[in-house]
C-alpha cells in the first residue's frame, strides 16, 4: 500500500500542473480581465463599486484627469472601454498587475510561487492571498465536514433500512420524502428556513448571519460550542436536505444488489442471523461504492454546494471568496482557490482508496497496479 500511495502522490504533480495550465489559459483569454475592471472603475462603469485598486491609485487617478483634459483623443486599445484613456495609464496598470510580461512567464512565476504555497497578493484588496484563504477556511471546512458527516450518518442507515424493507410502506413513504427533498434546491430551502426561524416573518429562534456571535471570545467553552452550533443549525439543515437523497438511494440500491447475490443465500443457509448476514457480509461489499463517492461529495459540498448557502447566511467562506474573485477577475485569488480545491480533491481521492482497504482488506491496489 505504501508503494501505491507514493505513486499516487507522484502522479498528483503532473495532474495538478495540467489542470492549472488549462485553467490558466482559459481564464487569461476570457474577456473582462482585471485591467478592464480598473478601466471600468476609472470611467465609473464598474459592476462592483466596492472593488478598488490597491496600488498606485493616486497616480492612475491623476493620469485619468490628465487624459480627460485631452480633447478629441480616441486611443485604440486591446482593452474594452479604454478609448479616450492615455496609453501611459494602460501601461502603468499592466505593470502593476504584471500583464507587461508574456503569458508563459506569468504562468512560470505563478507555479514557482505555488510550489512553496506563495499565492501572491490580491489585485484589488492588496492582502496576501494565503492570509485570505486561511481566514475563510474555517467557515468552509465547518460546512463541508459537518454536512458530509451528517449526510452519511443519515443516508447509510436509512438506505440500509429501505433495502431491508424494500417495497414496504416504510420504503414508499421515505422515498416520497426523499424525492421531495431532492426536488427542492438547497438555497430555496435556506430562504424558507430564514422566513420561518430567523426572523423573516414568524419566529426568531436562530441568528441570520455569521459563524459565531460578536461576544464569542468572551464566552466559556461550553457556551462557545452551543453558540457555534446555534449559528450552524440552519445552514447545515439546508445543505443536508439537498444532499442526502442521492446517497440514500445509492446505499439502498447497492444493498439490494448485494442481497440478491448467491453468497448471501449461502450465508443464510448456514444458519447465520439476518443481522450477521447484513453487517458481516453484505455491508462490507455494499459500502465500497458509497465510499468511492465520498471525495466528490465532500468537495462538492465544500465549494459548489456551500456557495449560495454562504451568501444567504452571510458566512464568509472560501466558496464566497472564489465567486467574488471571479466576478472581480482577481486572478491570484481565482488560481489560489482553484489550486487549493484541486489539491484537496486529489488528496481526498487517495483517502477514498485507503478507505477501500479498511472496509475490505481483500482489495490490494499494489497487486492491481503490478
Amino acid at each position: 500500500m505504501i508503494a501505491y500511495i507514493i505513486r499516487r502522490l507522484l502522479l498528483m504533480i503532473p495532474t495538478l500542473f495540467g489542470i492549472m495550465i488549462i485553467n490558466f489559459i482559459i481564464i487569461q483569454v476570457a474577456p473582462g480581465g482585471p485591467v478592464e475592471q480598473i478601466i471600468a472603475e476609472l470611467r465609473g462603469t464598474a459592476v462592483d463599486p466596492t472593488a478598488r485598486f490597491s496600488g498606485g491609485g493616486s497616480d492612475i487617478q491623476g493620469g485619468q484627469q490628465q487624459s480627460s483634459q485631452q480633447t478629441g483623443s480616441n486611443v485604440t486599445s486591446k482593452y474594452r472601454g479604454a478609448q479616450g484613456l492615455d496609453p501611459e495609464i494602460i501601461k502603468e496598470i499592466e505593470i502593476q498587475f504584471g500583464f507587461d510580461k508574456p503569458l508563459h512567464v506569468r504562468f512560470a512565476n505563478m507555479i514557482r510561487g505555488y510550489v512553496v504555497f506563495d499565492f501572491g497578493e490580491s489585485l484589488f484588496s492588496g492582502r496576501r492571498v494565503i492570509d485570505l484563504v486561511v481566514e475563510k477556511m474555517p467557515v468552509s471546512i465547518s460546512l463541508g465536514l459537518w454536512t458530509t458527516l451528517l449526510v452519511y450518518l443519515i443516508s447509510i442507515p436509512l438506505g440500509v433500512a429501505k433495502a431491508v424493507r424494500d417495497g414496504s410502506r416504510f420504503d414508499l413513504w421515505t422515498s416520497t420524502v426523499i424525492i421531495g427533498a431532492s426536488a427542492i434546491p438547497s438555497f430555496l430551502f435556506a430562504i424558507l428556513l430564514i422566513i420561518l426561524f430567523a426572523g423573516g416573518s414568524y419566529f426568531e429562534w436562530f441568528p441570520l448571519r455569521g459563524l459565531t456571535s460578536d461576544n464569542w471570545s468572551s464566552m466559556s467553552w461550553p457556551d462557545r460550542i452551543v453558540d457555534y452550533f446555534w449559528h450552524m443549525a440552519l445552514p447545515l439543515l439546508a445543505l443536508v436536505i439537498g444532499s442526502f437523497a442521492g446517497l440514500t438511494m445509492l446505499t439502498k440500491n447497492s444493498f439490494l444488489d448485494q442481497i440478491r447475490n448467491q453468497y448471501v443465500v449461502t450465508a443464510r443457509s448456514k444458519g447465520l442471523t439476518e443481522r450477521r448476514v447484513l453487517y458481516g457480509h453484505v455491508f462490507r461489499n455494499a459500502m465500497l461504492i458509497v465510499i468511492a463517492g465520498f471525495p466528490s461529495a465532500f468537495i462538492g459540498i465544500l465549494f459548489t454546494g456551500a456557495l449560495l448557502i454562504e451568501s444567504i447566511f452571510s458566512l464568509d467562506g472560501l466558496g464566497l471568496l472564489g465567486w467574488e474573485s471571479v466576478i472581480k477577475r482577481d486572478y491570484p485569488i481565482i488560481f489560489a482557490t482553484l489550486y487549493f480545491f484541486t489539491l484537496l480533491g486529489l488528496i481526498m481521492r487517495l483517502v477514498g482508496d485507503f478507505a477501500y482497504t479498511v472496509v475490505d482488506p481483500r482489495i490490494d491496489f499494489e497487486r492491481r497496479a503490478a
